[in-house]
């Protein structure tokens, strides 16, 4: 049985030398403070967010606003702590001491939301700078968890924070675009079989803590996961872009490459073409996990999944009351599982809760695929979650009634929950590796993250 974070707890939101080009980690000597401005001012809202206005309930629109303030509040006040080691403060979704690995691209994916990119860069830094020699980073700055590897999502963290800051990656130049290529090396170290899966240590390091069934029990490295590998493809894309701005054509060719190949496994090893249906593989038994997993559609945010696959993911799958269509969708278990439940056991719930990461990937690989109809229907649900049946956020849901569940108070990766409406409207996608990112919320809401 793993750890999950439950169980660890129990045993300046701000845009640095604002204009100047500089990045964080750009500076040999980092500043002692980072002085907190807003962002821009609004410019007023577009179609997209009038047309937004019209279908949303009045009551909810006018108190949106509030909510936003409040997550402010909280990521102020509780969010952006001091740490040891580090001249600037780090960003965490939690109220206890610890920073975690794509979490922090959540985290910092709504910051985003505001034009505050340094965030991105500070708790970056002290990942790599603990890189170990054989490329290992730690999920986690202060649990050292044995050997769980940081998440496929550091790559795609520097273009967040790169594309904020005038597309100035200088900074990843030299030590770190070493430090990340030996990480990503690293991820490919854990195929046992050497048929170019990687493995995850076990479901606790694979983000969903209690999915014992499908990623297995701590140190197990058994899975193959399909989420493993659709973030690993985003990540070889990640350095692409990366490569590419640092002048290294060669480079970007070959993770390019790597990513191509990726997706041909995805395609070959996890499809079940009788079940239309993406499966995680036992690399010890040579044979597919039949467990019904959120994961299943994580393919559909790397676009690795055929459009014939895609819609038979979606329609067979994800739009199955039976099995993840819930009231407040997307389970992240199937309800077919033997050990599908609701609510939580006093730990972190993956076996059919609402979580956020899994749903803002579907959402945006549904965008993706073209599947609009639906990406609205899961956006517009889970904003009635957030906003409706609960007046504050919470860490993750209960997928039939929405109800709150996990830490209370909650101001990380769920605070997505209130934006991807707007997101949908404005066809904005902060995720995308090639496209420029903007303060959504002061330009169309008005709203700015108050000093």
């Amino acid at each position: 049985m793993s750890i999950s974070r439950r169980g660890f707890l129990k045993t300046s939101a701000a845009v640095a030398a604002a204009g100047a080009g500089r990045s964080l980690l750009g500076q040999t000597t980092p500043p002692a403070t980072m002085p907190v401005i807003a962002a821009a001012p609004a410019t007023g809202p577009s179609a997209g967010t009038l047309a937004l206005q019209k279908r949303v309930d009045p009551a909810q629109w006018k108190e949106l606003p509030a909510r936003l303030a409040k997550i402010n509040s909280d990521m102020r006040a509780r969010g952006l702590k001091n740490f040891p080691g580090s001249a600037v403060k780090l960003i965490t979704g939690y109220p206890y001491n610890e920073y975690y690995d794509w979490d922090l691209y959540f985290e910092n994916m709504y910051m985003s939301y505001y034009g505050i990119w340094p965030y991105c860069f500070s708790n970056l830094k002290l990942f790599l700078d603990r890189q170990q020699p054989d490329g290992y980073i730690n999920r986690s700055l202060i649990k050292q968890r044995d050997r769980q590897h940081f998440k496929p999502f550091l790559a795609q963290l520097v273009i967040l924070g790169c594309r904020q800051n005038n597309n100035d990656f200088s900074w990843v130049a030299g030590n770190y675009y070493t430090r990340l290529g030996k990480y990503l090396d690293k991820w490919m170290s854990y195929d046992g079989d050497g048929n170019g899966l990687p493995t995850w240590n076990s479901a606790d390091a694979a983000g969903t803590d209690n999915q014992w069934s499908r990623a297995g029990a701590l140190a197990s490295f058994q899975d193959e996961g399909v989420d493993l590998a659709s973030y690993l493809v985003r990540e070889f894309d990640a350095m692409a872009v990366i490569a590419t701005a640092l002048g290294k054509p060669d480079d970007a060719k070959q993770y390019t490459a790597r990513s191509a190949k990726m997706i041909q496994l995805i395609n070959d090893v996890f499809w079940d073409e009788k079940d239309g249906f993406y499966y995680d593989r036992n690399e010890k038994t040579k044979t597919k996990v039949p467990v019904k997993s959120g994961s299943a559609f994580m393919p559909l945010f790397a676009g690795a999944a055929t459009p014939e696959r895609a819609k038979r993911l979606v329609n067979e799958h994800l739009l199955n009351e039976k099995t993840f269509w819930t009231d407040f969708p997307i389970a992240s278990y199937a309800k077919t599982e033997p050990d599908y439940y609701q609510g939580s056991h006093n730990e972190c719930n993956w076996r059919g809760s609402t979580w956020a990461p899994y749903n803002y990937m579907t959402f945006h690989g549904l965008i993706k695929y073209g599947m609009t109809d639906v990406a609205k229907e899961l956006s517009d649900r889970l904003f009635k979650m957030a906003m409706v049946k609960n007046t504050h956020l919470w860490e993750y849901y209960n997928a039939e009634t929405g109800a709150g569940l996990g830490h209370d108070q909650f101001w990380g990766f769920t605070a997505l929950y209130h934006i991807m409406p707007l997101e949908f409207e404005n066809n904005y996608d902060p995720s995308d590796l090639n496209k420029p990112l903007r303060p959504i919320i002061p330009q169309e809401l008005s709203v700015p993250f108050q000093t």
